[in-house]
Formats: C-alpha cells, sequence, structure tokens
C-alpha cells in the first residue's frame, strides 16, 4: 500500500458491540489477519485486508456511546470495500467472540 492513502476510497462500516480501546481493535485486526499494523504511532493507523483495502478504527467522539467502528475501505468499488468488511467480520468474530454487525446491505 502506497502514502498516502486515496482521497475518496469506496467505504463500508462495521461496528463493533464491545467496549475496547482503538489500539486493542487494531492488534485483533492485525493478528487475525496475520499483518501488521501500518502507520503505527499516527493519528491514522490501519491494517491491509488486501490489495488496494484497508481498515481503520473509529473511537466514539467525546460524549458518544459506544460502540466503536471499523471503516474498510477500497480503491476498487463500493462492492470490493462490503466484500472485505463481512471476510473481515468473520475473521474477527472467530478469533475474538466480538459481536460485529454491518452497516450495509451486503
Amino acid at each position: 500500500m502506497t502514502d498516502p492513502l486515496p482521497p475518496s476510497p469506496h467505504s463500508a462500516t462495521l461496528v463493533v458491540h464491545e467496549a475496547i480501546t482503538k489500539l486493542d481493535a487494531l492488534d485483533a485486526m492485525a493478528a487475525a489477519l496475520k499483518v501488521a499494523i501500518q502507520r503505527p504511532g499516527t493519528s491514522r493507523p490501519f491494517v491491509s485486508v488486501g490489495e488496494g483495502s484497508w481498515a481503520e478504527v473509529e473511537i466514539p467522539k467525546f460524549g458518544e456511546a459506544p460502540p466503536l467502528s471499523i471503516d474498510v475501505y477500497s480503491v476498487d468499488s463500493r462492492a470490493a470495500a462490503e466484500a472485505r468488511a463481512l471476510a473481515l467480520m468473520a475473521q474477527l468474530a472467530a478469533s475474538t467472540g466480538w459481536s460485529i454487525r454491518p452497516m450495509f446491505v451486503g
């Protein structure tokens, strides 16, 4: 994956119904996918979920209640982003036991 990320990629969002931190979520995604976290220690770390696709974690803003969300991006298409999001959801559910749901019709 090249840097910087494309300005207008296609996206699909997963909602995680767990009280976890952004770093813990990134670590869990990296472990489930057997990849490294890219740009650790920056404001927009991400995990690669396939060629031209990546996932970022969004935490609730001040005053908002959990859950957190995982945004999966693809440079190819919305359908590719949704397919990668569903694959990530299955891998995370299997490896963590988290309750996760897509925020799109997949």
